[in-house]
């Protein structure tokens, strides 16, 4: 992974970084600069769970880093499908960060995109994934039939409760129906397809999402319950793509001292890790860790942590990350 210069119109934080997986994706290690981006590629946007980083309320060493200044803001888990020949880009997640998300994305574009995306992929009914939605609406952007796309407890979620109901009625939003397993077509060369994954579903179904091009397939996976808990196995489509951004909210189990992990279960790194130690080199290098807690030392920059994911051989999410597509 190489830096990039920074740029004048995005802060530090949003500094571009190219992420070349030599071997599961076919491009060479040379950084990826601002003129000769791909005509495709994904953006991350954001990297943390729901309530990003830092926390609400946490005055805990972790959290207590950023407001010394040791460690900087990191935003909620947002990926960027782009298209910059047809001069637009579609977003999975709609996160509490959204204004900010909305802004880094614009240096990909011409100045003639504008902020609103060409679409909205939201995955599930917990607030970092579909907040964002609000500054779509009359007390913010004014949007117009922004399309969302949903699955259909998600979609009766956002019909039937407020506020989320005024976007649909004034038009701010329209929602538009997923089906799983089933591909939207949203370009001759760009395709999306919903995983229906096991989560805790208080109020919609939660899914994943193949994203695919032509030549490559992303799999997006920034929540579930256990990888054992679902009807298909992880492995198995790990090795169908090129790229795997999956859970990795917590590292270890303990990691909420006081609190019954099992209210919140997700993978534990650790347990991810291990399950994948069987892979072939080439397979583990697809796999991406996102989503993190901002307990999880994953997030954090040298961590010893950090760096036992990538002598597995995985990688971490980094805002900023560039995959061509």
């Amino acid at each position: 992974m190489t830096k990039l210069p920074a740029l004048k119109r995005i802060p530090l934080r949003f500094m571009l970084y190219a992420l070349c997986f030599a071997q599961s994706c076919g491009h060479d290690t040379s950084p990826v600069k601002q003129p000769g981006l791909p005509d495709q590629f994904i953006a991350v946007l954001g990297i943390m769970q729901d309530a990003g980083y830092p926390q609400a309320g946490c005055d805990k060493e972790c959290c207590n880093a950023y407001w010394k200044g040791a460690e900087e803001k990191k935003l909620v888990t947002c990926l960027a499908l782009v298209d910059r020949k047809a001069n637009q880009y579609w977003l999975f997640e709609a996160t509490p960060d959204i204004t900010t998300q909305f802004h880094s994305v614009q240096q990909y574009l011409s100045s003639q995109a504008g902020h609103i995306p060409a679409g909205i992929f939201t995955t599930h009914a917990h607030i970092g994934h579909y907040a964002g939605l609000l500054q779509l609406g009359r007390e913010a952007m004014g949007a117009r039939s922004v399309p969302v796309w949903t699955m259909p407890r998600m979609d009766s979620f956002l019909r039937y409760n407020a506020p989320w109901s005024q976007l649909v009625e004034l038009k701010n939003i329209q929602l538009n129906a997923l089906k799983e397993d089933s591909s939207i077509t949203l370009s001759p060369s760009l395709k999306v397809k919903p995983l229906v994954v096991p989560h805790r579903d208080e109020f919609s179904e939660t899914v994943g999402f193949i994203i695919e091009s032509v030549g490559k397939k992303i799999l997006f996976i920034p929540d579930i319950d256990k990888w054992e808990k679902w009807d298909r196995n992880i492995n198995e489509e790990v090795s169908k793509v090129d790229i795997a951004f999956l859970d990795g909210t917590f590292y270890k189990n303990g990691e909420l001292p006081g609190r019954d992990m099992k209210e919140v279960p997700h993978p534990f790194v650790e347990e991810s890790m291990q399950l994948f130690a069987g892979l072939p080199d080439t397979v583990r290098s697809k796999i991406v860790f996102i989503h993190f807690n901002h307990t999880n030392p994953l997030r954090k920059k040298g961590s010893s942590e950090k760096e036992e994911v990538s002598a597995k051989g995985f990688k971490v999410a980094e805002e900023g990350m560039i995959i061509p597509l």
